[in-house]
């Protein structure tokens, strides 16, 4: 038997103007315990978030990616997978859950495949393949704040950056849940040349702001957007209202991914300003950013 201990970070994408190019790696974490064995079969034992919802056998998307990144890599499919998920991420809140799962499976099997690799570069272009964009698998493999995109041929890449220590995340997680795909389908096809140009400037603005000068003036207007998030709204009106809230009294605050959680900078000047706008329906979690992504550990050492 071979076995593989796996912590992945949520996440958080867009980040308000960044539309599927900025990523944020949050401490938050699930851990995955997998094992190969000769005894044939897929077994899945999930403890917290999804705990008797996903799929406890081959279609657990953490034994998918498992199964892609072995014939990537050419190497044989394993008889047996034993598998331990402890999760913390909340699924289909906009923090990176899928992502997290993909990443997990992708770098479970580098880690106990024989003599087979894959070079990160090529984790991150499977996990994207998977995943179907970038802006969440990057922070997770890399950990603080990325900006990602995918050159002519399809290939993606990523910078990381580190946000300035000063900014703390605080989520905002309802109860309800939304589809990444149903948000999505609520975008237009073509947008107008200003709003573009408009997210185009706030994006560069952004990453002054979470690395250089984290002021609560320049975030608000760093994390102004207006190619997604309005569109979005009709989906999670909930959601739009409590940024609407938030922004109203200076704190900047954006849907996380593609919603309905609520992520927001909070600084020392508007840390006390949060919880009076958020009712009894939603949890609020203040974190840190991660700054190594996934982290890869076999039990012998750990």
């Amino acid at each position: 038997m071979r076995t593989v201990q796996i912590r992945v970070p949520a996440t958080s994408a867009n980040l308000g103007p960044g539309f599927d190019a900025l990523g944020l790696a949050l401490s938050l974490y699930d851990d995955v315990e997998a094992t190969l064995t000769d005894e044939p079969g897929t077994r899945v034992v999930v403890e917290g978030e999804g705990a008797g919802e996903v799929d406890l056998g081959e279609g657990h998307l953490v034994v998918k990616a498992m199964r892609a990144a072995f014939d990537r890599m050419g190497a044989a499919q394993p008889d047996g997978i034993r598998l331990r998920c402890h999760n913390r991420i909340p699924h289909a809140r906009g923090l990176g859950s899928s992502s997290a799962a993909v990443c997990a499976g992708i770098l479970a099997a580098r880690a106990l495949a024989k003599g087979e690799q894959l070079s990160d570069g090529e984790v991150f272009a499977l996990a994207t393949e998977m995943e179907g964009h970038p802006d969440n698998v990057a922070p997770c493999l890399a950990g603080g704040l990325t900006v990602a995109w995918s050159d002519h041929t399809g290939t993606p890449h990523m910078v990381k950056l580190i946000p300035d220590e000063r900014i703390r995340p605080v989520a905002v997680v309802p109860s309800t849940r939304l589809a990444t795909e149903t948000a999505r389908g609520l975008l237009p096809k073509d947008v107008p040349h200003k709003d573009a140009s408009f997210n185009a400037g706030r994006a560069a603005l952004l990453i002054a702001a979470l690395t250089q000068r984290p002021e609560p003036g320049l975030l608000l207007a760093a994390t102004e957007d207006r190619l997604h998030q309005h569109y979005r709204a009709p989906a999670m009106q909930d959601t739009a209202d409590l940024v609407e809230r938030l922004r109203a009294v200076g704190v900047p605050a954006i849907v996380s991914g593609a919603g309905p959680t609520v992520l927001a900078f909070s600084t020392s000047d508007t840390q006390d300003l949060i919880a009076p706008e958020v009712g009894n329906d939603w949890h609020i979690q203040q974190m840190d950013v991660d700054p190594i992504g996934a982290d890869v550990q076999f039990p012998e050492t750990r």
